[in-house]
């Protein structure tokens, strides 16, 4: 990828996550960008949230998706681009499957210690 392209990302994901912080709040739920993958046209850029807490992910992307034109028109304010990417919220699960791999890791570690 090209390093303008990495740095549009990081810009996007940057701002991004300031208007997620100021204008919507998830009770109960964290709600991080993990990353952002801007189209090189700039029309579009796919958006990877991660949500830890006890509301559920569905009803998050579903509000994430609701206010989807907001966030648009404020990244637009603060962010000076040929175009405005069209936002396209995906779910990552990353961080859910990495702490998963490291509690069967522990698991194997824990009955290998065990005597027999």
């Amino acid at each position: 990828m090209k390093h303008r392209m990495l740095r549009v990302n990081e810009v996007v994901k940057r701002e991004l996550s300031g208007i997620l912080a100021r204008e919507i709040s998830f009770e109960g739920a964290l709600v991080t960008i993990n990353h952002v993958d801007v189209n090189s046209d700039l029309k579009s850029a796919r958006v990877f949230v991660s949500v830890l807490g006890s509301e559920k992910a569905e009803s998050i992307m579903t509000k994430l998706e609701e206010h989807r034109p907001a966030f648009q028109a404020e990244l637009a304010r603060r962010v000076i681009m040929k175009f405005t990417p069209h936002l396209l919220f995906h779910l990552d699960e990353s961080i859910a499957r990495g702490s998963r791999v490291v509690e069967i890791l522990q698991q194997i570690d824990a009955d290998r210690e065990k005597p027999e």
